[in-house]
């Protein structure tokens, strides 16, 4: 009996850590992982990498070369409740591995449920997220973690998944596909074996059996845009839709905003990257002209961590329309930009004596501080002082963008640029 129902990617999952492909620098002969496995050592493991790469597959054979038990969960439907009761039902079993995908969607109090059953060694914990864990996952339990990243499949790992797809899968043989040309099903793998595998799978269930099939770019193009996804997170409509998000916020447009916000919501777009891409917005495109967007797009992250889908859609909405509608300037970015290409280039440059700190006797005699103007000291708190590198005396980087906000702080600036020319 056929197994073609089955999808091809769980069909051809590896049964073995040297089925893996694409993951040498953690699997191969020498790698880390390989090594603590032949030792027979398994710690807690945080897999950071895009979607198709093996996270979840790694993580259950991992857990079977030591022999361990292993639980999977995913975090979009794992509650505390569920979680301190599979720890408690460990018991005095062997340590189980529990797996959990999409971690970084847990919130403070179920990382915290994890930390203290990491801690006293009750679970071994293998977390699988997309999102850099630095930002994503509890410092703490992060600490208790060992993380590897692991890479999207490159062209030739593709290709030889697919070619392999063909030799082993009894539904495909019956097909005799011929890859003839690999450039359109790489392009829409995107590095993603799951994708790869699946758009093998949909082109060979249009093929006859017991005939001679060739894909070509043409056959791949055709059944993909035919099937192709309403919205693919990982894929080139999304970063199309929050390409449209973002420059609708910068153009002053709520409404077109809070479309293309509900466009990425609908298609299950992670609630924190529209809200960490805000973040950015309000500093790149409202910066100084109102400060008070970074501050509340900052409470708008925060936020919609503690709260989660569907009720943070309104905080994403309120933070959309509030910085869609806010003056703009993008001077402060310019002037970042401007700063980091000169650090560039001119770091050689040593600190002014007059700007060095001295906390010795030894500094002092050697004229650090030595004539420093402390500017409290002065009229209106401001002395005429020269702060760059000699080299880069009288070089400006930051252009006011001329709103009210910016104007109202530009003036002692104004007035230091005047008296130096004098």
């Amino acid at each position: 009996m056929s197994d073609s129902h089955i999808p091809l990617p769980e069909r051809l999952r590896p049964r073995d850590l040297t089925q893996i492909i694409g993951q040498e620098h953690l699997l191969g002969e020498h790698a880390p992982l390989r090594q603590m496995i032949d030792q027979g050592h398994l710690p807690s493991i945080i897999f950071w990498g895009p979607p198709g790469v093996g996270k979840t597959t790694i993580a259950l054979l991992l857990a079977q070369a030591v022999d361990r038990p292993f639980i999977s969960l995913s975090a979009l439907n794992t509650g505390v409740k569920e979680l301190r009761e599979i720890i408690a039902e460990g018991g005095d079993l062997l340590t189980p591995v529990v797996f959990i995908d999409e971690i970084h969607r847990f919130n403070k109090s179920q990382q915290d449920a994890l930390l203290n059953a990491v801690e006293k060694g009750k679970i071994t914990l293998i977390g699988a997220t997309t999102e850099n864990p630095s930002f994503e996952v509890n410092g703490a339990l992060l600490s208790r973690c060992q993380v590897y990243s692991l890479n999207a499949l490159s062209a030739e790992s593709i290709q030889t998944l697919l070619t392999q797809a063909l030799q082993n899968d009894s539904f495909l043989q019956e097909r005799h596909i011929l890859i003839e040309e690999f450039d359109a099903l790489i392009q829409f793998a995107a590095g993603d074996a799951r994708k790869a595998l699946n758009l093998l799978d949909l082109i060979a269930s249009t093929f006859e059996a017991d005939m001679e099939n060739i894909i070509t770019n043409a056959v791949v193009v055709k059944v993909a845009q035919q099937n192709i996804a309403r919205y693919d997170k990982s894929g080139e409509q999304h970063y199309d839709l929050v390409s449209a998000f973002i420059k609708s916020i910068r153009g002053s447009d709520p409404d077109a905003a809070l479309y293309w916000m509900a466009r990425m919501l609908k298609g299950g777009e992670d609630p924190v990257f529209i809200a960490r891409r805000m973040l950015i917005a309000a500093s790149e495109d409202i910066g100084n002209s109102n400060p008070n967007a970074l501050l509340l797009a900052g409470e708008c992250f925060r936020s919609v961590q503690a709260v989660g889908m569907p009720e943070c859609r309104i905080i994403l909405g309120q933070c959309a329309v509030y910085l869609a509608t806010s003056a703009k300037s993008n001077s402060t970015y310019l002037a970042i930009n401007k700063a980091m290409e000169l650090a560039d280039k001119t770091s050689n440059l040593p600190v002014p004596l007059h700007l060095r700190n001295a906390p010795t006797k030894l500094m002092k005699e050697q004229g650090y501080g030595v004539d420093y103007l402390y500017p409290h000291n002065y009229p209106e708190h401001f002395v005429l002082q020269e702060y760059m590198p000699p080299e880069l005396k009288n070089t400006k980087l930051y252009e006011s963008a001329r709103n009210k906000r910016e104007v109202e702080g530009e003036r002692l600036q104004q007035r230091r640029w005047q008296q130096q020319q004098q």
